[in-house]
């Protein structure tokens, strides 16, 4: 037994070797399986990241892809920007070379161009010099015709029958114009009772029918010759109610600044925008021109500025003629001048003097004017290439109508305009007539109205006379006495008109 118990105890501790053996085996097991699990672990948390690397990895693959389609696609448009640019740099350098080509004929058009510029330049002096020349050869033969005419000339108008005039009867005068220069009247015969036909000659003749524009394209050629430095005088003549204001000025209620109103315009605006007009044209020949207008009546043997408001009393005194010594030309003092530089302006003017113009209602013109008005334009002319000058007036007349005190009826102060009237143009008769004899003594002073115009009439101006007759029968012993008149003036010869140049 007891060796069965020492076999058991040998079995046990070999079984109690293998045990422990078995165990220490286990034990390392475990620490192997411990180290495993701890492996396993990090290689978890190692795939975890791994994973998130990979994710990340993929997210950026993505976008490199898509950037480089991005890029694939500018690499492309570049490609073709660069092909353009090639073709485009190729057809610079050919319009470069084309560019060039031009430039150098574009050098040698210029060399020529300056060359032709030369030449046209010294053509262009010469013509100008020709052209001065001719302008100096045209105002030598203007004035040789206008003298061949006659420095002083009389022209004839008669105005229409008026409305008025038409409805109330009045019978029209046997007036006819046979020709351009011709009127012929017939009257009766007091002796015989039978009709005497009367002919009178002019420079011309306008019959009822002319325009105002009919008349001036014969006054023109004079009021030109005041531009080239002469003195020019023209004046309207005729009874009252003969139309001498409308011929002169135009209708009353006429706006010079209107276009149609200039139609109906008288001389006196149309010849004031002739001479701006013309001497606009004339800067171009080198010729600047000054001028300088002032307006006066004669009123009662009276000179009064137009331009003055007549209220002002101590402004509207009389203005005094005076003779200078040196060259005899009549001086006006106390006279407003304007220096004018527009047609307008001198509209304006010539408005405020009408306004400002004696007039009153007479039995022969319900509007007629008691007093002679003047327009004065004084012309000065420099010619800034050669150094000439020249200096002309331009008296533009409007005369008071002649009355018979016997039909006009009239009294007090309008009885004391007429004979003051009636005296100046008796006057001026007697100072034409006394020119045409050749008279040593003519009588300028005798009235104001010769004193103002000695200048004009005394042979060194260019004078027209533009005599205004009425239609009307009632009329015709004033219309034939007017023109009785005329035809002594028109047979005058006041000698040579001079011209006013500086050299």
């Amino acid at each position: 037994m007891v060796k069965n118990l020492a076999g058991d105890k040998k079995q046990l501790a070999i079984a109690h070797h293998e045990t422990s053996e078995q165990v220490e085996d286990l034990r390392q097991v475990n620490r192997e399986l411990r180290i495993k699990a701890e492996g396993k672990e990090a290689l978890e948390v190692e795939v975890s990241n791994l994973k998130v690397l990979l994710e990340s990895a993929k997210q950026e693959a993505t976008s490199m892809t898509a950037r480089a389609t991005a890029l694939q696609l500018e690499k492309s448009s570049l490609e073709t920007s660069i092909m353009e640019l090639t073709s485009s740099t190729a057809g610079l350098r050919s319009q470069n070379s084309a560019l060039s080509s031009l430039h150098e004929t574009a050098k040698e058009q210029i060399r020529l161009l300056k060359a032709t510029q030369e030449e046209l330049e010294t053509k262009v002096a010469k013509l100008e010099a020709d052209l001065e020349a001719s302008e100096t050869a045209r105002r030598s033969l203007h004035n040789d015709l206008q003298e061949l005419k006659g420095n002083i000339r009389v022209f004839c108008r008669m105005r229409p029958l008026l409305t008025l005039e038409k409805s109330s009867g009045c019978e029209p005068a046997a007036i006819s114009f046979p020709d351009a220069k011709s009127v012929e009247v017939v009257k009766v015969d007091p002796q015989t009772s039978r009709p005497k036909t009367l002919t009178f000659t002019f420079d011309k003749v306008f019959p009822s029918g002319s325009l105002q524009s009919d008349v001036y394209k014969e006054v023109s050629h004079l009021v030109q010759s005041a531009l080239d430095g002469y003195n020019v005088c023209i004046f309207a003549y005729g009874q009252t109610g003969s139309g001498k204001t409308f011929t002169m000025e135009g209708p009353e209620s006429v706006d010079l600044c209107t276009e149609g109103d200039q139609e109906v315009a008288g001389l006196i605006p149309r010849a004031l925008r002739q001479i701006f007009d013309v001497s606009q044209k004339l800067q171009g020949q080198h010729w600047t021109y000054s001028l300088h207008a002032s307006f006066l009546e004669v009123y009662n043997e009276e000179i009064k500025d137009l331009l003055v408001d007549k209220s002002n009393k101590k402004c509207s005194a009389s203005c005094q003629l005076k003779t200078s010594k040196s060259d005899g030309a009549v001086i006006i003092s106390n006279i407003v001048e304007v220096k004018v530089m527009s047609p307008e302006e001198i509209y304006e003017l010539l408005s405020r003097a009408r306004k400002n113009r004696s007039t009153g209602a007479t039995q022969c013109n319900e509007h007629s004017s008691r007093s002679h008005s003047v327009c004065r334009l004084r012309i000065t002319g420099t010619n800034t290439r050669s150094g000439h000058g020249c200096k002309g007036t331009l008296n533009l007349v409007d005369l008071a109508g002649s009355e018979r005190l016997s039909k006009s009826n009239a009294e007090g102060v309008r009885l004391t305009e007429t004979k003051n009237i009636n005296r100046s143009l008796s006057n001026l008769s007697s100072v034409i007539l006394a020119l045409s004899r050749k008279d040593d003594h003519i009588p300028y002073r005798n009235s104001k109205l010769t004193h103002l115009l000695m200048n004009s009439l005394g042979g060194n101006s260019k004078t027209l006379m533009l005599l205004n007759i009425s239609p009307v029968e009632e009329n015709l012993g004033e219309t034939l006495t007017s023109l009785r008149f005329a035809s002594k003036v028109n047979e005058c010869n006041i000698g040579t008109a001079h011209q006013n140049v500086d050299i």
